[in-house]
């Protein structure tokens, strides 16, 4: 009995060994393809979101500027979200036209959302562009449709708010119907990239 033990517990730590094993092999095997995938995704999507713009230079995410972003989303009662990269839209000179950020929150109803947002000189928005959601399909996941990202172009405000009774100021988007959790997170991301875009007006690095 006492060896059976044993020769069974030999197996499973073998079969877990072997397992850990095909796991790491295929982690190393297709994480290059996922981030190339994930960088050409986040490409396209700030170029939707500043289709004048001739080049993106990313903006170094130091930790100084990390800090100060950080700072500012949790003063501004933005926890909840976080600004994954920044780059800088320029014309054919190089002359700055305004950012493209990717923001994450992680207030959806399906958990994080990922998107990108364009916002010119002037603070006027461009619009965005979903990267990732896992909203309920019908509702949620209406956040992705022109319906509702087109709220969003030509806002030059400084924060967004949400209505259930019809858009009527300019600083309001209607909430999606049945969606308002998703609706909350997308504008509270997109009031975080407001933020952020404040913080590199104020001091562009």
């Amino acid at each position: 009995m006492k060896n059976k033990i044993i020769k069974d517990a030999l197996a499973l730590t073998l079969i877990t060994l072997v397992a850990g094993v095909a796991l790491g092999g295929v982690y190393e095997i297709t994480k290059d393809p996922i981030a190339k995938q994930e960088a050409q995704a986040k490409a396209e999507a700030y170029e939707q979101v500043f289709t004048d713009a001739a080049a993106f230079e990313a903006v170094e995410m130091d930790d100084t500027l990390t800090k100060t972003i950080r700072d500012q989303l949790d003063q501004e009662g933005y926890k909840a979200q976080s600004i994954e990269e920044v780059m800088r839209a320029e014309d054919q000179s190089g002359e700055t036209l305004g950012y493209a950020f990717a923001v994450v929150t992680s207030e959806g109803y399906g958990g994080d959302i990922r998107f990108s947002m364009g916002v010119q000189n002037d603070g006027t928005l461009n619009g965005i562009s979903i990267l990732s959601i896992g909203e309920t399909a019908g509702l949620g996941m209406n956040a992705d449709t022109p319906a509702f990202k087109d709220q969003f172009v030509g806002k030059q405000v400084e924060k967004l708010q949400y209505t259930k009774n019809g858009a009527t100021q300019d600083d309001e988007i209607n909430a999606i119907s049945g969606a308002t959790v998703t609706t909350n997170a997308m504008t509270n991301g997109v009031n975080a990239g407001l933020c952020a875009f404040r913080v590199m007006e104020g001091g562009d690095q």
